[in-house]
């Protein structure tokens, strides 16, 4: 289908049945003297559900995501969702911004503005971008896949496809973080000639540390690599097995499907433990709503299946690349592996936020993206 325009309204009816279960919650046990470390914490839960079903207000919130211009098209078969704000300076760059999970699109919500309108935020016009934020196959507003293998690589070609294409742009940047930069980095990969360069936040998880001597930072990542995936990824080792027996349940109960996505929230986050320090209890709900509404927690899940059982190798990546990588973040990778591996022009340390760097620190992201993408500007010629 051609390029249409999309507006959020999700029906009374998924409303009213979602208020029904959020009232009939069958509540587990919780052992005592125990918190955080066994999963999802029962009193902060019954908390949140308890706000959940009696003051958040999805209209409200409805109303704020639809702000935005979004819009919706087909490719390979699979609906599109995504939002495209045009930038407010002489010569807006293009630029595509893929999130990750449990996030979704709205990962870059604050950033937004921030990066089309930089002069009403106290920066240059002439540092504006156009900026497109899809939504993941199988994630919210976007399709579900109905067949397999729609993993990184393949999500890659639907955006080189969506950006030049679908929106005709020439040439153009590309960022992201979790998911979205592996996403980035096969763009990258594969086509290197529609890129003027790419911006990350992390670049996944190792695990190919190969070399006879490792440096020791990358000895120190290596072990704690291990450390984290046998602790904190248990998650990952189900959705990326069995997807499919996962999705009963998070797909029927939105207390579990809370549970599920909260501690990532917590854990990933700058937060301290403490997740009001960096999330108001609107902001975490909407999130966890584009999964119910829309019914895409158990196809989110697959792409993990995908992406561990049918990603191809990526090679060396030419294009010129940024990184910034937030202090509180998951697994923070060893400069030389990056450095072996893409051709990274800009490395940024950044002293405090975490894995959600859009939502937690976003004028922070945005003026590192500012400054790496400005020497590419004078290229910019959509």
């Amino acid at each position: 289908m051609a390029i249409e325009r999309f507006h959020i309204h999700v029906s009374s009816e998924i409303l009213d049945d979602l208020q029904y279960r959020l009232h009939h919650v069958r509540w587990p046990d919780q052992l005592e003297n125990s918190s955080w470390e066994r999963g999802t914490e029962l009193s902060y839960l019954k908390s949140l559900v308890s706000y959940w079903r009696d003051h958040y207000d999805w209209r409200a919130q409805e109303s704020v995501l639809n702000r935005f211009s979004q819009f919706r098209c087909n490719i390979d078969g699979i609906d599109v969702h995504f939002v495209h704000e045009r930038g407010k300076g002489p010569n807006p760059l293009p630029l595509i911004l893929t999130h990750g999970w449990p996030d979704s699109y709205l990962r870059y919500q604050k950033i937004i503005p921030l990066l089309t309108d930089p002069a009403s935020y106290g920066g240059n016009p002439e540092d504006s971008f156009d900026v497109i934020v899809p939504s993941l196959p199988g994630f919210g507003f976007s399709g579900r896949p109905n067949l397999p293998g729609i993993n990184n690589f393949r999500v890659s070609e639907m955006w080189a496809t969506l950006m030049t294409k679908e929106l005709g742009y020439e040439k153009f940047a590309a960022a992201g973080g979790d998911m979205g930069s592996g996403v980035t980095r096969y763009l990258a990969a594969n086509h290197p000639d529609l890129l003027f360069g790419i911006h990350l936040t992390d670049i996944g998880i190792i695990r190919d540390l190969m070399k006879a001597k490792l440096s020791e930072e990358e000895l120190r990542y290596q072990k704690s690599a291990s450390e984290w995936i046998a602790q904190e990824g248990g998650y990952m080792s189900i959705q990326s097995t069995r997807p499919q027996t996962l999705a009963y349940g998070l797909s029927d109960s939105p207390a579990g499907l809370a549970g599920w996505m909260i501690e990532k929230f917590r854990a990933w986050s700058d937060c301290n433990g403490n997740l009001p320090q960096r999330f108001s209890e609107d902001e975490l709900i909407t999130h966890i709503m584009i999964y119910w509404v829309t019914n895409t927690i158990g196809s989110s899940a697959h792409m993990y299946y995908e992406n561990s059982h049918s990603l191809p190798p990526m090679g060396y990546i030419e294009v010129p690349t940024g990184i910034a990588l937030f202090a509180a973040d998951v697994l923070l990778p060893p400069k030389e592996w990056a450095m072996r591996n893409l051709n990274v022009t800009r490395w940024t340390s950044l002293p405090r936020g975490g894995h959600f760097a859009a939502l937690e620190e976003p004028e922070l992201l945005a003026q590192d993206m500012r400054a790496f993408y400005k020497p590419f500007r004078a290229e910019n010629k959509n």
